[in-house]
């Protein structure tokens, strides 16, 4: 979740988290109640649970259970769990099940804040809606923008994209929001971050990551939101990070789906704080590393 202060206003984050809290335990800020356990009592479409299957699932996670009926049914949802626990493919579910595929105009937005995430939705989308028809389309920064343009003009029921490349293709005229009935923020409190590297460099890193030929990857806070490489075991947080929310979605780049994963952190004297700080957010004790580094694997 995310929130704007007002024009000329002095933003206080700690008041702004303060105020987010108050809200969580109000009575109108209750949780959807109703779980369904299996996909198939979902009341989704047969090809859509063809393409769920497909894709590898075969019992909803708890973000599924609780998440994709209310958004069938066209009510206003916020998200939030664990990494690695079906985000995407619950919003794209609901996004697929909802689609009028006689009409091929954009009929939903999803924003994502990178290029890799925005890569990855894309093709969440496409493997859950594969035997749909579903036409989806990746509207990022650092590709071609007639080629963005020729596509969006042949016409596409779903659009995802980072902000900047699509709020150009509405500039532009290329984008037509007159159909659009869904609209997605993912990762919305990074929403507004932005990094600096070409982005043939940034997909031949992340290409070369996913196929194991490049065994280790250095990245910033901006890549441990929602990328999904399953193969990943070790997170090492060379610095922790300056917010406690922040240190859940670093290390839940390992040990997605069930798997084991282990965190290793590097903390000086100047960092305790912060590690206490961590502790009590969390509720947990982060032990000391073992002198056997292997019984961790």
């Amino acid at each position: 979740m995310a929130g704007l202060a007002p024009e000329g206003s002095q933003f206080d984050g700690k008041q702004y988290d303060n105020k987010m809290q108050e809200l969580l335990t109000e009575e109108f800020f209750t949780s959807y109640d109703e779980v369904c356990e299996s996909f198939d009592n979902m009341g989704l479409q047969e090809n859509l649970l063809r393409g769920i299957y497909a894709y590898g699932f075969e019992k909803p996670s708890a973000i599924q259970q609780r998440g994709i009926v209310p958004f069938c049914k066209g009510l206003d949802v916020i998200q939030q769990a664990q990494s690695g626990t079906g985000k995407t493919a619950t919003f794209c579910s609901g996004i697929l099940q909802q689609l009028d595929y006689g009409l091929v105009e954009c009929q939903a937005l999803v924003l994502a804040p990178t290029r890799e995430l925005a890569q990855q939705i894309e093709k969440v989308m496409r493997a859950l809606g594969d035997y749909l028809g579903v036409k989806v389309h990746a509207c990022v920064g650092g590709t071609s923008v007639r080629e963005d343009q020729r596509i969006l003009g042949s016409g596409v029921h779903v659009v995802v994209g980072t902000p900047g490349r699509v709020f150009d293709m509405l500039r532009r005229q290329s984008l037509r929001p007159d159909n659009i009935k869904m609209f997605v923020l993912d990762e919305a409190d990074e929403m507004l971050s932005r990094g600096f590297k070409d982005q043939n460099t940034r997909d031949i890193i992340m290409r070369e990551f996913r196929s194991g030929s490049s065994r280790v990857l250095i990245t910033t806070d901006l890549l441990a939101r929602g990328i999904d490489v399953q193969q990943v075991s070790l997170v090492i947080n060379y610095d922790l990070p300056t917010q406690p929310e922040n240190y859940l979605h670093r290390i839940g780049r390992s040990g997605r789906f069930g798997r084991k994963g282990v965190a290793i952190n590097f903390v000086t004297r100047d960092d305790e704080r912060m590690l206490f700080d961590i502790q009590r957010f969390y509720n947990v004790t982060i032990e000391e590393l073992p002198a056997n580094v292997a019984d961790l694997l």
